[in-house]
């Protein structure tokens, strides 16, 4: 894993989350691991919780979080997409933060929040996720990262990922990802920063996913801070 995520665009993606809050890493999941992950998700053991969504209004379908030791590829991907993303999360929030995640974790402990927060998430034809932001304590790390486990167009079809912005007294900016299985996409928590003509201001963003026409649809979500 260490391999795969140091070979990605790098600066590609520094650009592109600067300039639109969300940035594709291309695929980082093999067939293999796609598929078993999604089988996971009718297990028990991996898992702490498990929300259905309508029962809370967040939309249709539902999700579990992992417990901890984490599977092994989501505690790599954790492990190492985080050194790559905190010196753009410092910059963003103008807050250093520790260069290794194990480091990030005290601090969430420290507060309180000891719960691990990635997921798996489960959609049927008609379920979807309604736009929102995965706050789970005092530490929020500002960029989180989801991975499509399904293919589209033969798993499932529709589910787009959507991620809305809302500037000061502007309409809200919509932003739809394409993915394909295996792909990820790194985006914004909870609010960026954008250049105006009066200096740096912050812009809110919320995301979700539209409506499953038909089929199964699985994601595997990376929240780098953990929750109470």
């Amino acid at each position: 894993m260490k391999e795969r995520v140091a070979s990605l665009d790098w600066p590609h993606i520094e650009s592109d989350l600067d300039a639109y809050g969300c940035a594709t890493m291309g695929r980082v999941l093999d067939a293999e691991e796609c598929g078993e992950l999604s089988l996971s998700y009718a297990e028990e053991a991996p898992f702490r919780s498990r929300v259905v969504m309508a029962r809370h209004g967040f939309g249709r379908g539902e999700y579990k979080y992992f417990r901890y030791p984490l599977p092994r590829v989501v505690a790599e991907l954790r492990e190492e997409l985080y050194p790559r993303l905190a010196g753009i999360a410092g910059r963003w929030s103008e807050t250093p933060y520790p260069k290794e995640h194990a480091a990030y974790l005290k601090l969430c402990q420290i507060a309180g929040q000891t719960k691990a927060t990635p997921l798996l998430l489960e959609y049927g034809a008609g379920d979807f996720n309604c736009l929102h932001q995965d706050l789970y304590g005092e530490h929020v790390f500002p960029l989180q990262a989801a991975f499509l486990l399904s293919e589209p167009g033969r798993d499932f079809e529709g589910g787009e990922f959507v991620l809305t912005e809302q500037r000061p007294r502007m309409q809200s900016r919509v932003e739809v990802v394409p993915l394909r299985q295996g792909e990820g996409v790194v985006f914004a928590v909870h609010h960026r920063p954008v250049r105006g003509t009066r200096g740096t201001y912050r812009v809110n963003l919320r995301h979700g996913v539209s409506r499953v026409r038909s089929g199964r649809r699985h994601t595997l979500g990376i929240i780098f801070h953990d929750g109470l």
